[in-house]
């Protein structure tokens, strides 16, 4: 059975950091892309950043170009999202989801691309 569970979220003060943790089970990673996502009510789900498992290739919305970073753990089947001075705006429910196959870095951000998806974890950003 597939399935990502997402793990790290919580309350933290402008300027903190979190992170975030997918960890996938009932597949193998190396031939899926994994994407971090995010929404606030009443707004389309964002495409924060994505990673080409196999390769490590990262592609980064510009919203979060330079404060987060995606990494992952082979041996832990496992997706980070580092996220560091955080801001208001960040909060929202965070969400990793898995893709399979070799797909371009724009494609990757897109929500509706997803095969699979974790159940969410929230962040607040608050003071």
């Amino acid at each position: 059975q597939v399935q990502l569970v997402e793990s790290g979220g919580g309350l933290v003060q402008p300027g903190g950091s979190l992170r975030l943790s997918c960890v996938a089970s009932g597949f193998t990673l190396d031939y899926y892309a994994i994407g971090w996502f995010r929404q606030v009510p009443g707004k389309e789900r964002e495409g924060l950043s994505s990673i080409r498992y196999s390769s490590g290739s990262t592609y980064y919305a510009e919203s979060v170009k330079g404060r987060f970073t995606i990494s992952r753990d082979n041996a832990k089947n496992t997706v980070y999202l580092q996220m560091n001075s955080l801001k208001p705006e960040d909060t929202a429910v965070y969400y990793c989801a898995a893709l399979k196959g070799y797909f371009g870095g724009s494609f990757l951000m897109r929500p509706s691309n997803y095969d699979y998806w974790g159940q969410g974890t929230q962040v607040t950003v608050s003071s």
